[in-house]
């Protein structure tokens, strides 16, 4: 089997782990662990590896590569960067590496600062292949699920692979890499080791442990290099399953389930006894491990239970009661032990182990109009891209000198942030949709102006990747694939040309959403500003056979009658639509929602208002991983709530104008 299938099986495997919820066990470590030990070789290997001699490899011209771009593949890989190490990142999902670039780019602040803010940052590449990630390295960590038989493959394709003298380590922190040597030769068991990092760079420890068969000068000379890389080594002295913090964490875990498994107590008391004994820590338990994955804690209970007898019981629980309901912790957007979100703090006063581990990056659009001074000349090239952490924390401009910019939406899948340039003056057909790519360079126009007259919000349909787009002036909604082809118009509201049309504002079309599985589509057209004339729409994404963009019989009248709605949501677990508002008081500058499934008569209908007392509400995001919605106003704020509109916070405050809002999950 080629590493690129192996590579593409583990991510099959990972994101089915994710979903599904039928779990397929591992290997069962005593047997494996019973053939490794009854190889005559294999006895033999510990002595033999301790005798050879071992010459260190070169580090200062050869990378380092990373197997697996997940969370930890990432951090590992930001690291060695930030450190001055050059680093290939394999993954054979696209995504995956793209995300990964990002995340590398954005960190490396933080990253940095492990070493003292004295190094400059070293190359970083990712590729799909794995024999051209691993084929000069120094090291290579394997970072990939905990699945026996794939670590085991990945082993001995990377003993083929590898230079003889490069380092083969695992990330495991369940298994010893010990059972991973079956396809390894013997004459190279003696550079297999573990290597386990925790969480950098706020948690920057490393757990280094032999195979049983590690050349002893290995161990001493990774911690040196880790040391070098601003990381805390720690060398088990010798196999131990769990290492050594990992086993201590492994019985405070396992009793917390128990406790919640026997009816005892609840994750909130067990927590708070947690975090009075120990003050200096302020996750608690049963908050680490939604945050780490409830799947993953089962995967390495699997482990403890098969090779140690450990009573199953609260594995068990901890499968039928949520594993198997798809309520995984922070990243499921079910939540876990805790409701969604609670994990996941956002806060830059609430730093810990993992806290933000599930948080999403935010971009927000900053369209150039500062200090409440409306200056049209300096708008056309003062419009901004901005990005910054989901609790409001590193701010950056990614993109300078946009022309009124307006909707944004990100897809990492494709690498890229989309959005729309209202352009210099409203009444000039003179707008634009551009895209670039996630770090903000390779800028492009994909709807040049002249062919969309004033774009505001966009939305991407990931499903068929297709970008939706709504035209103010233009009396249009637009569809295009990524890179502007297949450009349509699906819904004509009049003749842009006409005066009377274009003056007449409730034929503006403003805010836009998607629902790919019952392929619908939602527009709104806002009115007269303040005016109590704004609609909400729905027409199907196939217009009727023989029927045009301003004759289609398919449109839905949904909501009449609103003050001025703006930019749209919809969230297809709850068939919930939200909106932002800019309407006067008492009805305008509110944050609303609606059931839109199943739709009758309607003023069965009931129209929720959320939130309000904004200025200008325009940008409408919601993060269905941790239950928040982000919106931004014009008077230069952007807020987070809960889903049902409570908990309201500004996460960031500026004089500047800021219009819609995107967020992507790079961790």
């Amino acid at each position: 089997m080629s590493s690129r299938r192996i590579c593409g099986s583990l991510n099959i495997q990972r994101s089915l782990a994710t979903r599904s919820n039928t779990i397929t066990r591992p290997l069962t470590p005593s047997l494996s662990h019973s053939l490794v030990l009854s190889h005559p070789q294999t006895r033999r290997a510990s002595t033999s590896a301790q005798q050879q001699q071992w010459t260190p490899p070169d580090t200062s011209s050869r990378p380092i590569a990373i197997l697996g771009g997940g969370v930890l593949g990432r951090r590992i890989a930001a690291s060695w960067v930030a450190a001055g190490y050059s680093v290939i990142l394999c993954d054979l999902n696209e995504q995956q590496r793209n995300a990964a670039t990002h995340y590398i780019e954005h960190a490396m602040k933080d990253y940095s600062k492990l070493t003292g803010d004295q190094r400059e940052r070293a190359s970083f590449t990712t590729v799909e292949a794995m024999e051209d990630a691993v084929r000069n390295a120094w090291l290579v960590v394997e970072a990939l699920p905990e699945k026996l038989p794939l670590k085991i493959e990945i082993m001995g394709q990377l003993d083929r692979l590898a230079p003889k003298d490069c380092i083969l380590a695992s990330n495991s922190s369940s298994y010893r890499s010990r059972f991973m040597l079956d396809k390894v030769a013997e004459s190279s068991r003696h550079r297999v080791c573990n290597t386990h990092y925790y969480m950098p760079p706020g948690n920057n420890t490393v757990e280094l442990m032999t195979c049983g068969s590690t050349h002893s000068d290995i161990l001493s000379f990774l911690k040196s290099k880790l040391e070098d890389a601003g990381m805390t080594p720690a060398v088990a002295r010798k196999e131990s399953t769990g290492f050594i913090f990992n086993r201590l964490w492994a019985a405070i875990k396992r009793e917390a389930l128990l406790i919640m498994a026997e009816g005892v107590s609840e994750p909130k008391e067990i927590d708070m006894l947690f975090q009075i004994m120990f003050k200096d820590n302020p996750v608690g338990p049963c908050g680490m491990m939604d945050a780490v994955g409830l799947d993953t804690v089962a995967f390495i209970e699997d482990n403890y239970v098969q090779e140690r007898g450990v009573d199953a019981t609260a594995r068990d629980w901890l499968r039928k009661n949520f594993v198997e309901k798809g309520k995984l912790g922070a990243k499921s957007g079910k939540g876990g032990l805790y409701p969604p979100g609670e994990t996941t703090r956002s806060s830059k006063g609430e730093s810990g182990h993992h806290d933000n581990l599930a948080a999403p990056r935010l971009y927000f659009l900053d369209i150039g109009i500062g200090g409440n001074v409306f200056d049209l000349q300096k708008a056309v090239t003062a419009g901004k891209i901005m990005t910054a952490s989901a609790d409001g924390s590193n701010v950056r401009e990614l993109v300078g000198g946009q022309a009124m910019p307006d909707g944004i939406d990100v897809s990492i899948s494709s690498n890229s942030i989309f959005w729309t340039n209202m352009g210099a003056s409203p009444s000039k057909n003179n707008g634009s949709v551009m895209a670039a790519s996630l770090d903000g360079t390779s800028i492009k126009s994909i709807i040049p102006e002249g062919r969309i007259h004033t774009p505001k919000q966009i939305k991407i349909d990931h499903d068929n990747k297709k970008l939706y787009i709504c035209d103010r002036e233009g009396l249009r909604v637009h569809r295009c694939d990524f890179d502007g082809g297949n450009h349509e118009i699906i819904v004509q509201t009049g003749d842009s040309g006409n005066a009377a049309d274009g003056e007449d504002q409730t034929k503006w079309c403003v805010g836009i959403a998607v629902d790919a599985q019952a392929g619908k589509f939602y527009w709104s057209q806002k009115g007269p500003s303040k005016g109590g004339k704004g609609r909400i729409f729905r027409a199907n994404m196939q217009t009727p056979s023989g029927e045009t963009a301003s004759s289609r019989s398919d449109i839905e009248l949904l909501f009449d009658h609103l003050p001025e709605p703006i930019d749209l949501e919809f969230e297809p677990e709850s068939q919930t639509l939200y909106w932002t508002d800019r309407g006067e008081y008492p009805l305008g500058n509110t944050l609303n929602k609606a059931y839109v499934g199943s739709v009758g008569a309607k003023e069965d209908v009931k129209v929720e208002t959320l939130a309000r007392h904004f200025h200008e509400a325009i940008g409408l995001k919601i993060d269905a991983v941790n239950q928040h919605i982000y919106l931004t106003d014009l008077g230069g704020t952007v807020y987070r709530f809960d889903m049902d509109g409570g908990g309201k916070r500004k996460i960031y405050q500026t004089d500047s104008a800021y219009s819609g809002i995107a967020l992507a999950h790079l961790h």
